[in-house]
Formats: structure tokens, sequence, C-alpha cells
């Protein structure tokens, strides 16, 4: 099954990021990471209890970024790191999450990750990306490098859309997080038609 996890980022929103979110928990997307870098941690702890709310009226996972006391507070088990983040991590903290992921740019990164007891990574940024101006995408070949080197699920991460996510369903990757069109694209339920 090749699953698809929206990534928030309210900057990139069209509408009420609330009500982009009530949409988004009704499609097939497997997750949402809710991914607000600028926020402090009380705002973001705001967000959260809100966001969260919304994901469990329509049963859909809700994967807190970056904010391990948030999640930690809120009880919520579900968590995805930046790597710099997991590397400082003791086991025991680790141990709290379910659901424990982390954004990896490398091979050493999934093994590592892989080891700390994460149970998915994202891989990144496999196309050219807003996000990332500048920076070279990694490109498919890196993909299913750490694809065939850890046993967990890797999902792509980085200007996946609909005219490109045919290339990811063709690695062995279990899906692909999208940022930009589930925050922007009009109708939601016709961006679900890349599965």
């Amino acid at each position: 099954m090749f699953n698809i996890i929206c990534v928030t980022n309210r900057s990139l929103c069209k509408d009420n990021f609330f009500n982009r979110i009530d949409t988004i928990a009704r499609t097939s997307a497997t997750s949402i990471i809710l991914r607000e870098k600028d926020l402090q941690e009380h705002e973001y702890y705001e967000l959260a209890k809100e966001v969260i709310a919304i994901c469990d009226k329509y049963k859909k996972q809700c994967i807190l970024h970056n904010f391990i006391d948030v999640a930690m507070y809120l009880n919520h088990s579900a968590i995805h790191l930046p790597f710099e983040v997991l590397k400082k991590m003791s086991a025991n903290d680790l141990k709290t999450f379910k659901v424990l992921g982390a954004s990896c740019h490398n091979t050493d990164d999934a093994i590592f990750a892989e080891k700390k007891g994460c149970t998915y990574i994202s891989a990144g940024h496999i196309f050219e990306t807003d996000c990332k101006k500048g920076l070279p995408s990694r490109g498919i070949e890196f993909l299913e490098n750490i694809c065939n080197t850890v046993d967990i699920p890797v999902y792509a991460i980085g200007g996946i859309n609909k005219n490109n996510i045919y290339m990811i369903r063709n690695t062995h990757a279990a899906g692909a997080c999208i940022m930009s069109a589930f925050m922007n694209e009009n109708d939601i339920n016709k961006l679900m038609e890349m599965e």
C-alpha cells in the first residue's frame, strides 16, 4: 500500500488553516504532520490541541513535529523529529512514542534513525522545491538507496506533486509526504487522485 502524508505549513495555506485541516482529515491521506517551524513552543501547543481534535474527529493520525515537550504534555504518542533533535534524544524519552519519525538526508542518517527506534523516516528532498530553493534535489536513486538500506518504511519528501508522484510509486518507498499541494490546491479530493 502506498501512503500519502500531509505536511502542514500555514504560510502556504490559501484559506482558513483549520478548515483546510478539516478537509484534509476527511481525505484518504494516512496522516497529518503538524510541521509549523515558525512557532514558539506555547503557540505550537495551542495549535496542536486544535489540530489533534480535528484529526481525532475523523480518526486521522496527527503527528506532531519537533516539540517533544508539547507531545509529552498532551500525552500524544506520535512525533516527527528533525535529525539533529533525534540525535540528542535519550532512548528512554524515545520509548514514549509509538510513532516516531525522523527527517533523513543520507544513508547514515537512515541507519542511525532505525537503530534509535524510529518507526519510519522521511527522505529528501527528492525533487526541486521552493522550500529548499537553491539546493540540488537528491533524486530517485538516492531514495532507492535509502529504501534498500533500512527495514522501516521510507517516505519520499520534497517537490512531490501529481506530475511526478508516479516516479515515487515506482520505487520501494512506503509513500510520499506532500506539503505545498495540500496547503494550496483548490480541490484536495482531486489531489488525492494521485494515489
